[in-house]
């Protein structure tokens, strides 16, 4: 009993110490939101009202630009993590309102770099050998020094001319540090304000933390890149850099260099000859086939990160923030987006409830109505004037009346979107690129939600059924015979009936007929 009270008061001082460290490191916080006259995300938490009053009177400046430019200042002034909170806020219009997400997409983590020897010693305890030795030549300036990492140019003995990106030296206890005042203050929001509940503060920073974690292992960094790579193999106008994976580990990664117009440089894009429409095209095709046919895309799609090169490709960089939709996910966003399109708006809050986006329990005549009034406002505009990117926001907005839970992968998408569409207006604004896109979306949904695609979806679930038929059939006489120790035991005499109905039941008709029905439905396809 002793040990017991004695560990409880051990757990109740660390809360306190903890507690204590992160109301002091919040103070900073505030102090560096409050000279960028940027306190209005703690406001609306509300929370600590005290220590925000405090920070107001005693360092407030003013600041100038819209809010979402303070705060990104803000941000920015605070470090890599806090660029990299910024960053994964403005995939949040439902928390940030859509001007303060618009300001923080264009959050860029450009910081000063660290030594070149420190860079050195990395690469050489990572890859067991001298810089010299890997690299006929390795420039100490560095390329480009970002939030989690830089960039350094290099040769490689080869002779190929590659980028040699290189994780900042103790990152990873910067964000562990982080991280752990996000989690705390996730709680303590949901505490105070239960109703906030159900936008999952607490999932946002998991997701964040996640986020964090595969950027700063650059071999699932070069994973993600090959895979990319690969799915676009084949595909006219967009390039992947290839990895180099013998000079990459989990800190470092050598690819390919590449080099370029930034891709919203419309006037030097027109100076050296390219066509800006055509360039559009190819940017509405890439971003269309990661999406719908390969459900793996780029999730940080902004300027900084594409490139035009000398025959007019678009060439991507940096690939920490990946994004996956598996197929029933793009099936329902498709159904949503036609819908929208063709204004049924019965069938887009249908898809909501199928997909389970939005709880049985709510009425679905009120979300077809709360569908229509975010649809025709947009759909109304002329063509090159449609948002999707908007359209989708405004659809996350309405997730608090009809208790809806967050969807992390949408809001990814719909960030995309949006730094897409802003790409676009700025090479041409008087084209929409989900006008270049289109067709693909249409023959997408032609050959994805007709009866044929219905079709094959069921032979597809039929045949994984089978394929887990001979597992199911051994955990059943695992269960029969009560191999599982210290789990349930069923009494001998049920066992006995149970193994003769078995014995009566015998699954393979099931089987033979399950094939003979994907046979006929295979011949008449």
């Amino acid at each position: 009993m002793a040990v017991s009270r004695l560990y409880i008061r051990l757990g109740v001082f660390d809360d306190m110490i903890r507690t204590l460290r992160n109301l002091c490191r919040l103070l900073g916080i505030a102090r560096a939101l409050a000279r960028h006259d940027a306190l209005f995300p703690l406001e609306r938490l509300g929370v600590l009202s005290g220590l925000i009053g405090g920070a107001r009177l005693l360092w407030r400046t003013e600041a100038e630009g819209r809010p979402g430019q303070r705060l990104a200042a803000a941000l920015q002034s605070m470090g890599p993590t806090f660029i990299k909170i910024g960053q994964t806020l403005s995939t949040r219009p439902d928390l940030m309102g859509d001007e303060v997400a618009g300001d923080l997409s264009n959050l860029q983590d450009r910081l000063p770099p660290f030594a070149a020897a420190d860079a050195r010693a990395i690469i050489e305890a990572e890859l067991g050998a001298p810089v010299d030795d890997l690299f006929a030549k390795f420039d100490d300036s560095p390329m480009a020094a970002a939030s989690i990492a830089q960039v350094h140019g290099a040769v490689t003995k080869e002779g190929e001319a590659v980028a040699v990106k290189v994780l900042r030296p103790a990152i990873e206890a910067a964000f562990a540090r982080d991280l752990d005042l996000l989690y705390w203050l996730a709680e303590t929001v949901e505490r105070a304000h239960p109703g906030w509940r159900r936008l999952r503060p607490r999932d946002v920073v998991s997701t964040f933390s996640r986020a964090v974690e595969i950027e700063m292992d650059m071999s699932l960094e070069a994973a993600a890149a090959s895979e990319l790579r690969d799915n676009l193999a084949s595909d006219d106008g967009f390039r992947v850099p290839f990895v180099d994976w013998p000079r990459t580990a989990r800190r470092i990664l050598t690819c390919q260099r590449v080099g370029g117009i930034p891709i919203d440089e419309r006037v030097a894009l027109v100076d050296a000859g390219h066509d800006v429409d055509a360039i559009l095209g190819k940017a509405a095709r890439a971003i269309f086939n990661q999406v719908f046919r390969d459900g793996f895309f780029h999730a940080d799609l902004h300027p900084g990160n594409l490139f035009v090169d000398e025959e007019g490709n678009i060439v991507a960089v940096d690939f920490g923030i990946m994004c996956r939709l598996d197929r029933k996910t793009r099936r329902y966003l498709a159904e949503m987006l036609l819908g929208f399109l063709t204004r049924d708006y019965r069938r887009v809050a249908e898809v909501h409830f199928e997909a389970g986006y939005v709880p049985a329990n709510q009425s679905l005549d009120a979300f077809t109505q709360a569908c229509r009034s975010i649809g025709e406002p947009i759909l109304g505009r002329p063509a090159r004037e449609i948002s999707i990117a908007h359209l989708l926001a405004q659809l996350f907005r309405t997730t608090e009346a009809f208790a809806m839970e967050t969807q992390p992968q949408l809001l990814l998408l719909q960030k995309n979107l949006l730094l897409a569409e802003g790409i676009g207006r700025r090479l041409n604004p008087e084209i929409n690129i989900w006008q270049l896109a289109q067709p693909l979306i249409e023959n997408w949904v032609a050959d994805n939600l007709g009866p044929e695609a219905r079709l094959r979806d069921g032979m597809a679930e039929g045949l994984d059924a089978l394929q887990k038929l001979p597992r199911l059939a051994s955990e059943a006489e695992a269960a029969l015979a009560g191999i599982s120790s210290g789990g349930l035991k069923l009494h001998p005499d049920t066992v006995a009936q149970l193994a003769q109905k078995n014995r009566r039941g015998n699954p393979l008709p099931w089987i033979v007929l399950t094939i003979i029905v994907v046979a006929i439905a295979t011949v008449a396809l």
